[in-house]
């Protein structure tokens, strides 16, 4: 029997392979896997990340939608809220509740009102504009800060790498 989860997930897959929504594609990375999705994020126009194509893995919780999914990048991205490895830092991707370190108000943590959808979305918004006030890579929140040149620069050639693995 499938669990409430993978019901909510297949239901979420059929409504954007129906409706589309711009700025991004998604789809599972395994038919037989309904909790990993491979999603392909459109660098937003008018943005550094223009013209780029961005690969990233989601993978849902069993217990979705009460907790959060993970997005990893596996395209290379340089941005103060993507973790060196590649995991996205936004704020509704973190657990639901308080924050321990009182820096998000509950309301700003997840819920289980999101889907895919508006995960992506709020991506793509962070990819507009980064919070570099509680960065997840430090050294690009800096740069962005300080050297922004030098940021652009690294922008540039993750979009170029992106473009090139179309």
């Amino acid at each position: 029997m499938a669990s409430q989860a993978s019901l909510l997930l297949q239901k979420q897959l059929k409504d954007l392979c129906k409706h589309p929504v711009d700025g991004f594609s998604a789809g599972l990375v395994d038919e037989k896997n309904i909790f990993e999705w491979g999603v392909t994020i459109i660098g937003p126009p008018d943005t550094l990340y223009e013209g780029g194509f961005f690969n990233a893995i989601m993978t849902f919780p069993q217990n979705y939608p009460n907790s959060p999914p993970t997005v990893r990048f596996t395209s290379d991205m340089w941005h103060p809220n993507v973790y060196s490895d590649g995991r996205v830092c936004i704020s509704i991707l973190h657990p639901p509740g308080d924050d321990p370190s009182g820096y998000e108000l509950a309301s700003e943590r997840w819920t289980p009102v999101h889907t895919v959808e508006s995960i992506m979305l709020s991506i793509i918004s962070m990819l507009s504009g980064p919070n570099d006030e509680s960065p997840a890579n430090v050294e690009a929140a800096k740069e962005w800060r300080e050297k922004r040149d030098e940021f652009k620069k690294k922008v540039s050639r993750c979009v170029r790498k992106s473009q090139e693995m179309m």
